[in-house]
């Protein structure tokens, strides 16, 4: 692998909605995430984080260094086991059952380099994995804030039906409802901090290649998760604020305030990127912090 980031990096990503539900709220019958006071629409980190990793899943197929420790289906202690097994570490037992007992330190220490080399997600947004063949905890240097609309969306409850029955006792189609938001451009910020990721300082190993494939994921993640529910997905704008040093050269947030997305003139209710203007304040970057945009 190359070396490990040495840089702060702040990101924005601009990605957009048509006819589909980003993000259903299981506490309001999966209809897409609102803010309850503004009406703006929301997507949480965890969802985002999913498809980042279903991306690495799916273009690295398990590849050395490259596996999924959130991964569907698959409980959380096998890869945790497959670690002490590895790693030849005795596992704690109590009454016949494994135990969330730490080893003794430098052992433990291995477990977790061990599930950090290995796993991106690991690497990438840190665990806790102090359950059963406990492995330690690590905080990761890539976090995403929530997703926020740039605009009020209006959810739309559709009616279908089916032209079929669910069994032969049936004699009548059934009846459903799809969730979507017809259309709606969405941002989202997020952080590299290059101290969690050192390792001289308990950090992760996340490298300049895993950064690259970070990058390549958010371009095109939503291309690999089509379905009925999403709708049309895409995303349309990545902005990439990169530091010159390791603690970074200014506040995050005005960096992302330099970044400003508004309706063009005469759009009221917007339904393409192409009604929005996208500018950047480039008086607004100091000295020391380079913006690339990557899409």
């Amino acid at each position: 692998m190359s070396e490990v980031i040495n840089n702060r990096y702040e990101f924005s990503l601009f990605f957009e909605v048509e006819n589909g539900n980003p993000n259903g709220d299981p506490d309001a019958g999966n209809m897409p995430r609102r803010d309850a006071e503004t009406g703006y629409g929301i997507i949480t980190d965890v969802c985002l984080k999913r498809k980042i990793r279903n991306y690495v899943d799916i273009v690295k197929q398990d590849a050395v260094g490259y596996k999924i420790y959130v991964r569907n289906g698959v409980p959380l202690d096998t890869n945790r086991k497959w670690a002490y097994e590895e790693c030849k570490v005795e596992v704690p037992m109590k009454d016949g059952k494994v135990t969330a007992d730490e080893p003794d330190k430098e052992k433990y220490k291995m477990l977790t380099s061990f599930m950090c080399q290995n796993f991106y997600d690991i690497r990438a947004f840190g665990a806790v994995m102090t359950l059963a063949y406990n492995c330690g905890q690590v905080r990761g240097p890539v976090q995403l804030g929530f997703a926020k609309s740039l605009d009020v969306i209006s959810p739309q409850e559709i009616g279908i039906t089916s032209c079929t029955y669910a069994n032969e006792g049936e004699k009548s189609s059934k009846m459903g409802r799809k969730n979507i938001v017809p259309y709606a451009l969405y941002r989202v910020d997020g952080f590299i901090s290059p101290c969690l990721a050192q390792k001289e300082t308990g950090g992760t190993g996340f490298t300049n290649d895993d950064l690259k494939l970070l990058w390549e994921a958010l371009i095109n993640m939503f291309d690999f998760d089509h379905s009925a529910a999403r709708g049309k997905m895409a995303s349309r704008a990545l902005f990439v604020f990169k530091h010159d040093s390791v603690y970074g050269n200014c506040p995050a947030y005005k960096l992302f305030e330099a970044i400003t997305a508004v309706k063009k003139e005469g759009v009221i209710v917007p339904r393409s990127f192409h009604d929005y203007n996208i500018d950047v304040n480039e008086e607004e970057i100091p000295q020391g912090v380079t913006l690339e945009r990557l899409l």
